[in-house]
């Protein structure tokens, strides 16, 4: 098993959703994708927990959520437990030491996560009441 990030979890599931991370920066991605019909394929990767552009995603039936920043008390961690959506928060890679920190976050964090993420097939894992991994499903 080869886990390429680790966060927050959101909440506490059994359920494991598998897709190909998709990066949405903007709302204009959250509405490509969900024209696309596509949203079930997909983990969706969103740069922070107050992200509210993607709520038309969770409404749809999102599967999985990644975020780089935010907490589990933030509004899409709400969110994400409200629609029963598995969220890893604030995840990093575990190849790299760059870490999100509140306020001092440097570009190329985000920009990193994005590179290393976009595209790749993963499952994500949130058992563990505390912590959420993103998986990579060979």
């Amino acid at each position: 098993m080869t886990v390429l990030a680790e966060g927050f979890n959101a909440f506490e599931t059994k359920k494991s959703p598998e897709g190909t991370v998709k990066y949405l920066g903007s709302p204009q991605d959250v509405i490509k994708l969900l024209s696309s019909g596509k949203l079930a394929d997909h983990i969706l990767l969103v740069r922070g927990g107050t992200t509210t552009f993607l709520s038309p995603a969770l409404s749809m039936g999102a599967i999985g959520i990644i975020t780089m920043s935010g907490a589990p008390e933030s509004h899409l961690g709400i969110l994400s437990r409200e629609f029963q959506t598995p969220c890893v928060m604030t995840a990093h890679l575990t190849s790299s030491d760059s870490r999100y920190i509140v306020g001092d976050a440097d570009e190329s964090h985000f920009e990193e996560m994005a590179a290393q993420l976009e595209g790749k097939k993963v499952r994500l894992d949130v058992t563990d009441s505390e912590v959420g991994r993103v998986v990579l499903v060979d």
